[in-house]
């Protein structure tokens, strides 16, 4: 039998380091998602049986990512997948600093990506697997900022909260199903990826909480994207995947 798992923000990080580990267990077939299509991924070691199909697509243009993978996933035929999984991961950070600092589009189109595109995926991942017989899960990839604010990080903050919200929601749809859908949005950690370098970057003043973030990293206490990603992939196995819809990995 075949595992689907379908990853946006496939391309770089934490979602590279994920798509890496599902192609080394067998039978898996990876779609990923991202604005430019990994080559690191094309030659990473691969399980017997798996295969990998790369989009590039903008999920700042989200009704577009959505009705094409609605489509792709109707062309499927159902009966080979033993079990289809949605990871929600990409997510795209305005510069650190208060909100009417923030150029329009960017603000735009980082609520696209970080809310609106999963939303829509959901939406079709759901629709078009409804009569599927495998075991389907949603999992989002939120933050400790979904669920804390935190001084010049409103867009982000707002994506991942509402991200949280929308997952205790569609949790709740699913559980009245026969077989439906398990999700859980997923705060997978503080991680080394280009996001924390940003956030190290940025202006103090603009950035409240800069020095918190330097020391995180003077301190070791950043994990690599392949630990991340290993945690955030032994969660989504746990046998009570779902029974919260808010999850941690250091839960």
């Amino acid at each position: 039998m075949t595992h689907l798992v379908i990853l946006t923000g496939a391309s770089r990080g934490l979602g590279q380091a994920m798509a890496q580990q599902f192609l080394q267990r067998p039978g898996t077939l990876l779609l990923g998602l991202s604005r430019q299509p990994a080559p690191a991924l094309t030659g990473s070691p691969r399980a017997d049986g798996s295969a990998l199909e790369q989009w590039a697509q903008d999920l700042a243009d989200p009704l577009a990512a959505a009705a094409k993978l609605e489509a792709w996933l109707a062309a499927r035929d159902a009966a080979i997948f033993d079990s289809a999984t949605l990871i929600n991961n990409a997510a795209l950070l305005t510069p650190p600093g208060p909100v009417e600092a923030c150029d329009a589009t960017l603000l735009s189109d980082s609520l696209r990506v970080g809310l609106e595109a999963p939303m829509l995926l959901c939406a079709a991942f759901l629709r078009a697997t409804g009569g599927w017989h495998a075991r389907r899960k949603i999992l989002n990839i939120s933050s400790g900022l979904g669920r804390r604010a935190m001084a010049g990080s409103a867009p982000y903050c707002a994506a991942k909260a509402g991200l949280d919200n929308f997952s205790r929601a569609i949790a709740l749809d699913e559980a009245l199903k026969a077989n439906g859908a398990r999700a859980v949005s997923l705060a997978p950690g503080v991680i080394d990826t280009d996001m924390q370098t940003q956030l190290r970057s940025a202006d103090a003043q603009a950035f409240p909480d800069k020095a918190m973030f330097v020391g995180l990293k003077t301190g070791g206490q950043l994990a690599s994207p392949e630990q991340a990603a290993a945690r955030v992939i032994a969660y989504l196995d746990r046998a009570d995947f779902g029974s919260n819809p808010l999850g941690d990995v250091r839960d």
